[in-house]
């Protein structure tokens, strides 16, 4: 497999993805005692090139590690933020790219890509759960984090939320307020 550097990556995705791609940046800093070079990439992605986006990560790597799908309520949208390492195991060789599109309130919907990358399916769940964004084609919708009975609707991470209705909540023993 030939190592690309950050540039090329982020190069590649332009070229891809076209009017899907909206940026690219690259971060670099020295880490350890030996002050090597890790570097970062964020890729900015319009909403209907995500999917494309992610395919084309496993053209540049067959099988890139996901750790986990991050999100933040920036008030009219949600961004996620899915973080990759490429070139993953290959020691001062490997790559952060953080993959990251913004999704309306008024359209919560990203594709799945638990049929390309079958570990996203946690992180996807969660995602559903905490934030309220529709993963289209998931293949299981059961919540994993918040109890069935939880109303729907509510979604714990976004700002927006009012959290659970009242008689939903309870004092724990020994923490009544005084």
């Amino acid at each position: 497999m030939e190592l690309l550097s950050p540039e090329e990556i982020a190069d590649s995705f332009k070229t891809t993805l076209r009017d899907g791609f909206i940026d690219a940046k690259i971060h670099r800093c020295e880490v350890a005692v030996r002050k090597n070079i890790f570097s970062t990439i964020w890729i900015y992605v319009k909403g209907e090139a995500f999917r494309e986006a992610v395919e084309h990560l496993c053209k540049l790597q067959e099988h890139p590690h996901l750790a986990v799908i991050s999100s933040c309520d920036l008030g009219e949208h949600i961004e996620l933020i899915y973080h990759f390492t490429i070139y993953y195991g290959r020691h001062l060789e490997e790559l952060s790219l953080g993959l990251r599109v913004n999704l309306p309130k008024s359209d919560l919907k990203i594709p799945t890509i638990t049929d390309i990358i079958p570990g996203a399916l946690f992180t996807e769940r969660e995602t559903q759960e905490m934030m309220g964004v529709e993963v289209v084609g998931i293949p299981d919708k059961r919540r994993l984090f918040l109890p069935e009975d939880f109303p729907e609707g509510v979604y714990p991470w976004r700002t927006d939320e009012k959290g659970p209705p009242d008689d939903m909540l309870r004092v724990l023993p020994g923490r009544e307020p005084k």
